[in-house]
């Protein structure tokens, strides 16, 4: 796993895994850095050279303050939530839920990947270092994927160079960090401890598509005495979960981190009649499109209905949460619906990655 990326799903294939169930997640991810020298050995040089004994005194002193000094932890605490998508006509219409798993985390942040793809992180989205005030964030400066001439790469189902090109920026920002986590971690091997949802336009009019992206961890004991763990992130898995196969019917898709969360989806909701939709039935454009998704025909309902149910269901699914909406269009690129209620950061003017006409995280929608 760690020399290849894996694809999964229907469109952008190269192999099949078996979707995992369950993650185990733990309170708050802790790794600190920690200094291998030993004392003994240098007595033991002591008695053999008098002189190098002198010498090393003058210089180690110093240098071992440093290390002491230089010793931080890195902290990092895990993301929950769900995203719901309505892939609609000529529009994706998508809603992130703030569910968090432990107190404190962060909530599902949305990054721009490219004119084409936006993101939803989740999991370790977030790392902080008692060294550093300002916190490590992973949707912070990201170089968007430019530069891919897909003329002379024609689509086949094989994995597209972007989604490559994306997988491996994040794989090396979450390097360094991931290192740092030197002590015994009670995480499973098989689920991710960083996961985004990306959303868009795949390439040759290849048409809407939405991916997960899960990065794992392994560790490895190098010394039993001071119980030091070596760390590694290992190369990122893709499962696509849109489109569905050939024939198979249209439906509203959801993913969810932790993957093991029981909460019904809405659209098994909407197919059991569910009594909090029932005023849907009394505007007939509503109706419509709440048939059409039952039918397995999302994809013809139109985005402006789409945004409606979308608005009007998530706050009776999920009373307390946070959450924001978003669309995507395929000419026309990002917007938000519904900002979120955290500041989003203002975009770097001067990434010369990013073209003039990419959207802005921090556009308003439109009234």
């Amino acid at each position: 796993m760690d020399s290849a990326v894996y694809f999964t799903g229907t469109g952008r294939r190269r192999e099949t895994r078996k979707q995992p169930q369950g993650l185990c997640y733990c309170p708050t991810i802790v790794g600190s850095k920690h200094s291998i020298y030993d004392p003994l050995v240098h007595r033991r040089a002591a008695k053999i050279l008098l002189t190098a004994l002198i010498l090393s005194s003058c210089s180690f002193a110093p240098a071992f303050a440093q290390n002491r000094e230089s010793d931080e932890e890195i902290v990092t605490s895990l993301t929950g939530g769900r995203v719901i998508l309505h892939f609609a006509k000529d529009a994706i219409l998508f809603a992130a839920i703030d569910q968090p798993v432990e107190q404190g985390a962060v909530p599902p942040r949305l990054l721009d990947l490219d004119s084409q793809h936006v993101a939803i992180l989740f999991g370790a989205s977030e790392w902080r270092s008692p060294a550093d005030p300002r916190p490590i964030r992973m949707d912070r400066d990201f170089h968007r994927v430019s530069g891919v001439d897909h003329r002379n790469n024609a689509y086949n189902g094989e994995a597209d160079p972007d989604l490559e090109i994306m997988g491996t920026a994040f794989l090396e920002k979450l390097r360094p960090l991931v290192a740092q986590l030197r002590h015994k971690i009670d995480f499973p091997s098989d689920q991710p401890i960083f996961e985004m949802v990306v959303i868009g336009y795949g390439p040759e009019s290849y048409g809407p598509e939405a991916w997960t992206v899960e990065f794992r961890i392994t560790q490895q004991l190098l010394t039993t005495r001071d119980d030091f763990w070596q760390t590694r992130v290992l190369r990122p898995r893709f499962t696509q979960i849109y489109p569905p196969e050939k024939h198979a019917p249209k439906t509203l898709v959801e993913a969810a981190f932790p993957a093991d969360a029981k909460d019904p989806t809405l659209q098994t909701l909407l197919e059991g009649n569910d009594p909090r939709f029932s005023s849907f039935r009394s505007d007939a454009k509503m109706g419509k499109a709440l048939d059409l998704i039952i039918k397995g025909q999302a994809q013809k309902v139109e985005p402006k209905d789409a945004t409606e149910i979308l608005r009007a269901a998530i706050p009776l699914l999920y009373p307390k949460q946070h959450f924001f909406i978003g669309k995507m269009e395929d000419q026309r690129g990002f917007d938000w619906v519904l900002p979120p209620e955290e500041p989003v950061e203002k975009v770097d003017k001067d990434d010369k990655n990013r073209p003039p006409e990419a959207p802005s995280l921090r556009k308003r929608p439109n009234n």
